[in-house]
């Protein structure tokens, strides 16, 4: 059983057992990690890039109880990051990876900065996206439209096929029509048993349109909300209160 709790924007709780996964902790209003991490044995916590609504100083109050931070490459000449112990810093570079008998995380490129991280632990796959997106803006420009465009399917050519238990991916009101285009191809190029959506602060509750997966892939989606809410999933099956 795997228990998924929503921080804010992109940020997550995931706890497997006696094991916690955070990912892109910046703002924590409910106080869930701090609750959680008293039951907890190992604790790695993830960041995707430097942007501040997905890295914040805060996440340094748990080094203690960290077994290991995972953070993209270009954290690391971040005055924020130097403030950690180094010792328990792993930095990614874009298709990297890191194991031992314990965990392992591999990464990959993204559309705007840093990384996504495909995590895997105690028999399950987790997948990341920070904020690799089909970043298509209307009233862009055509170039940068189009930019967009290649950019992202570039980078799904390296995810095809991908296998995952959950995968986090944004769906981003802003975007407007254009919110869900990423996660609509995401899912149907790679092999996710369930996906969480995130990066949608303000978004009205997004529901997947009729041909959003594909026809012989629908799977279980969850759109958390509101920080401190919770869902359990044990593997294939439906997110449950």
């Amino acid at each position: 059983m795997l228990e998924i709790t929503y921080l804010f924007n992109s940020g997550f709780l995931v706890k497997l057992g006696r094991t916690a996964l955070i990912f892109d902790d910046y703002m924590d209003t409910a106080g869930s990690v701090e609750k959680a991490l008293q039951g907890c044995d190992e604790v790695y916590i993830f960041v995707s890039h430097a942007h501040f609504d997905h890295f914040d100083s805060h996440i340094l109050a748990y080094a203690s109880q960290t077994t290991k931070y995972f953070f993209s490459q270009d954290l690391h000449h971040t005055k924020r990051a130097k403030s950690f112990p180094q010792e328990k810093i792993i930095y990614l570079q874009k298709y990297d990876a890191w194991e031992n008998e314990d965990i392992q995380v591999q990464s990959f490129d993204s559309t705007d900065e840093g990384t996504s991280f495909l995590v895997s632990k105690n028999g399950w796959r987790i997948f990341h996206a920070g904020d690799f997106n089909w970043w298509h803006w209307k009233g862009d420009t055509e170039e940068n439209i189009k930019l967009a465009r290649n950019g992202f399917m570039k980078q799904m050519k390296k995810l095809d096929g991908l296998e995952a238990d959950v995968a986090f991916f944004p769906v981003d009101g802003r975007l407007e029509e254009f919110a869900d285009a990423g996660a609509r191809e995401f899912c149907r190029r790679t092999q996710v048993k369930s996906l969480v959506t995130m990066h949608s602060t303000g978004f009205p509750q997004w529901q997947p349109g009729e041909d959003f997966f594909a026809a012989d892939k629908k799977i279980p989606f969850w759109v958390p909300l509101t920080p401190g809410e919770s869902r359990k999933i044990e593997k294939g099956g439906e997110f449950k209160e």
